[in-house]
């Protein structure tokens, strides 16, 4: 605005209407940003909660006495507690237990997750996704030296 003989004239400039042009340009992109965010935080700390699961099943296999009954104990521990992590569905789960074939004194605990009921796949057209399945392995030594 300015004054002009007395009066206050309001003066058009080439500003108008200039913030809502770059809001509208601006905040689609944001968006897909931000749900790119939130969607990969969700499978990154589901993907956390694989990882964390399958190396408690790992040592709690450290108990059995030969591998039929620490692939026991894995399965019983993955079982009862899939279910308490953050993300995870225990019916979503599969487990496999089992030596090394390279190297007999180390056991494996491998923990599959089917992610596909989590939320973030809503966006899967709009954001590049991984994998819906998710799978971590945890190897531990089975004692001795």
């Amino acid at each position: 605005m300015r004054r002009v003989g007395g009066r206050v004239v309001r003066s058009m400039t080439a500003s108008d209407g200039a913030s809502a042009v770059e809001f509208a340009l601006i905040f689609p992109v944001a968006l897909v940003f931000l749900c790119g965010l939130l969607a990969y935080g969700m499978y990154f700390g589901a993907a956390h909660s694989v990882q964390q699961l399958a190396a408690d099943a790992a040592r709690a296999s450290v108990g059995g006495i030969n591998d039929a009954e620490r692939a026991s104990i894995v399965q019983s521990h993955v079982a009862a507690g899939g279910g308490s992590y953050p993300l995870l569905r225990a019916d979503r789960l599969s487990v496999a237990a089992q030596a090394l074939a390279v190297d007999p004194s180390q056991f494996e605990v491998r923990v599959s997750f089917n992610s596909e009921d989590l939320p973030i796949w809503i966006l899967s057209g709009l954001v590049p996704l991984p994998a819906k399945t998710i799978e971590r392995v945890a190897v531990i030594k089975r004692g001795g030296y």
